[in-house]
């Protein structure tokens, strides 16, 4: 179910999005609800890679012993398949709005040497998400569809009689690549959550700093405050406060 929405609110602005009153600063980014349903979706796509690389080549086939095995592995991953579609199908709903491109999306990959060089003078204020994070939803978006449409057409148990041996070729050809362009979209997302310091915590607790909300997602920190008082869009932090310095990025070693 979509997360409601005040009438005429940005779509960056979601449910339990807010500006605490405390000091330092802290931006409520993620909803319990949001967090639970993302960690359901990360974990689902773990075992679907593990299991799944297990089932591609001889060589990796000593994971399945962490599924008890080839035939148990080769049961439950069409299984973890179906809840891995169905979470991710709730991200969507509730997240969609807020990655819809925007013109910021396109000066911000202009600009794509000044953010690894940690150089955001420069850069557009964004809104909830920036360009990155938007082609991580929707590339894993389109890539889920694959994986679940070409799964079910391979999933001999139940739909064998609903399709060719010549299909099934070209299902597990896309079905693997699709896996790997996955894996690989995932290892992006996994590594600018480390990179930059301070966004884990949105997931893991459901808040950031305000230094953090103002360096890299500005504009949605002014929508947040403007909704609460518009009279108090003067009063948000700024990138030398307190609350700044703990929201520096790491660079890459």
């Amino acid at each position: 179910m979509t997360a409601p929405r005040e009438h005429g609110a940005p779509a960056d602005i979601q449910s339990g999005d807010a500006v605490s009153g405390t000091h330092p600063v802290q931006v409520h980014r993620y909803k319990a609800a949001a967090r639970i349903n993302h960690w359901i979706t990360a974990a689902s796509l773990i075992l679907l890679a593990v299991s799944g690389m297990s089932l591609f080549t001889p060589n990796l086939f000593f994971l399945t012993g962490l599924f008890s095995g080839g035939q148990w592995t080769r049961t439950i991953h069409p299984w973890i398949g179906l809840v891995l579609f169905f979470s991710f199908s709730l991200l969507f709903v509730r997240f969609w709005r807020a990655n819809l491109p925007v013109q910021a999306d396109r000066t911000w990959l202009a600009k794509i040497g000044d953010v690894l060089r940690n150089r955001d003078d420069d850069l557009p204020e964004l809104g909830k998400y920036n360009a990155g994070q938007k082609f991580v939803f929707w590339s894993m978006s389109a890539l889920i569809l694959v994986l679940i449409s070409t799964g079910i057409v391979i999933w001999d148990q139940y739909f064998s009689p609903f399709t060719t041996i010549e299909v099934k070729r070209l299902a597990v050809l896309a079905h693997a690549l699709a896996a790997i362009f996955a894996i690989c979209v995932w290892i992006i997302h996994v590594y600018a959550a480390i990179w930059v310091k301070g966004t884990f915590s949105a997931m893991t607790h459901g808040v950031v700093t305000g230094g953090w909300a103002w360096r890299h997602h500005r504009k949605w920190l002014r929508e947040l405050v403007v909704k609460v008082d518009g009279s108090k869009a003067a009063e948000i932090p700024h990138p030398h406060s307190a609350t700044g310095p703990s929201s520096s990025p790491r660079r890459p070693s």
